[in-house]
């Protein structure tokens, strides 16, 4: 007999490597509090960023290389971590084998994988829960380093896929009260989803689609919910993730576990602040980040502008870590050649990591409509990073 109720968390970026590595071993890396937090619910939804496998980077990926030591596991089982979302820009970092040693650990543990696989109906296969009225959940990635899965080749479900994610939207409304889109995609570091990032999740939506949570860009993003009582969540940043990459950028040790609760008429939400101390590198619940605030259509408008400036600056700071003798002291002439070249990683023209369209966005701030935005606390934290 399925049940009439459902509740589910939904984890940030996850990975035990570089400054995280072997802390699985460590008995205290989650608060107490929060394991109690993971225990309310009645599924875990972990966001799985790298393979589970013992794998060393092949020369290509340098400080982007991610898989875990399957010993991790340890800690997604007394998280209660039943489901893995699997698909990002990580998971063919240790190629066909890190997929296949992944989805296996998974099986033994008893959990449910879904966003990768080994060709790409496995990839793009829903995981459904027989309550509160039938849920269906699938993931997608963004386009740059999610290599896709093809009818034979392992990879992920790419969320530029739209004909065939609007299949499986309706697939899954065809079965269940719920349909959720869990999403590995925007751009890193931004406090706000960038407009044609916005534009896909609300395409999501369109389609049938009752929520939208996403993760990727390791740092907590804003939430907007609708009318016609559909929602997204633009990113649950970091939960267990620490490199000198990510410590390069602010709000990078702050995330949000979103606990999502379904009857089969509604669902409400409630969020946990989660914090990386990075002396212990322990983790624990703390305020909820200023940003994670329901930003409607108007206000988003005025501040979707000054956020851009702020990711556009956090560019910049990833330049310099990554090519400081090019970029630490670069001329606007250079930066320019930058922006507005087809070259910078990741970039899809008016998708992902277009500077060309996000640089003279940005500029638009300048015109201060964002002062009228009556959002003081996130006004704050995004002047914080300019």
């Amino acid at each position: 007999m399925s049940k009439s109720s459902c509740s589910l968390i939904f984890t940030g970026d996850i990975g035990f490597d570089k400054y995280m590595d072997g802390k699985w071993e460590d008995e205290h890396l989650l608060s107490d509090d929060m394991l109690c937090f993971f225990k309310s619910a009645d599924h875990v939804v972990a966001n799985v960023e790298g393979a589970l496998i013992d794998a060393e980077d092949n020369g290509s990926h340098g400080v982007f290389f991610h898989s875990m030591n399957p010993e991790a596991a340890s800690v997604l089982r007394k998280m209660q971590a039943d489901i893995w979302s699997f698909g990002n820009n990580h998971t063919m970092d240790a190629g066909a084998e890190g997929i296949l040693s992944t989805r296996s650990i998974a099986s033994e543990m008893g959990s449910l994988v879904f966003g990768a696989g080994m060709n790409e109906a496995e990839a793009s296969e829903p995981v459904y829960l027989d309550e509160a009225g039938g849920i269906g959940m699938f993931g997608v990635s963004y386009m740059n380093e999610c290599i896709p899965a093809t009818e034979n080749t392992p990879g992920i479900f790419r969320w530029d896929n739209l004909e065939y994610i609007k299949e499986r939207i309706h697939e899954i409304k065809s079965k269940c009260r719920w349909c959720i889109v869990v999403s590995h995609g925007g751009e890193e570091f931004a406090p706000l989803p960038n407009p044609y990032t916005r534009d896909r999740y609300l395409k999501f939506l369109e389609f049938g689609a009752d929520i939208v949570v996403s993760h990727h860009p390791h740092v907590p993003e804003n939430y907007e919910t609708f009318d016609n009582g559909k929602a997204i969540f633009y990113s649950l940043g970091n939960f267990i993730f620490d490199t000198d990459y990510q410590r390069a950028h602010a709000y990078t040790d702050t995330g949000v576990l979103l606990k999502l609760s379904f009857t089969e008429n509604a669902f409400t939400f409630e969020g946990k602040g989660t914090h990386i101390d990075r002396n212990s590198e322990r983790i624990s619940l703390c305020e909820l980040p200023a940003v994670f605030a329901d930003i409607n259509d108007k206000e988003y408008t005025l501040l979707a502008p000054l956020s851009a400036k702020a990711f556009v600056r956090e560019e910049m700071r990833k330049m310099i870590y990554l090519e400081p003798e090019k970029y630490s002291h670069a001329s606007e002439e250079t930066w320019d050649s930058y922006f507005f070249s087809t070259e910078p990683d990741g970039y899809y023209e008016n998708e992902h990591m277009d500077l060309s369209v996000i640089v003279p966005f940005s500029r638009l701030a300048d015109n201060d409509d964002w002062k009228n935005s009556r959002l003081e606390k996130v006004k704050d934290y995004i002047l914080k990073l300019l």
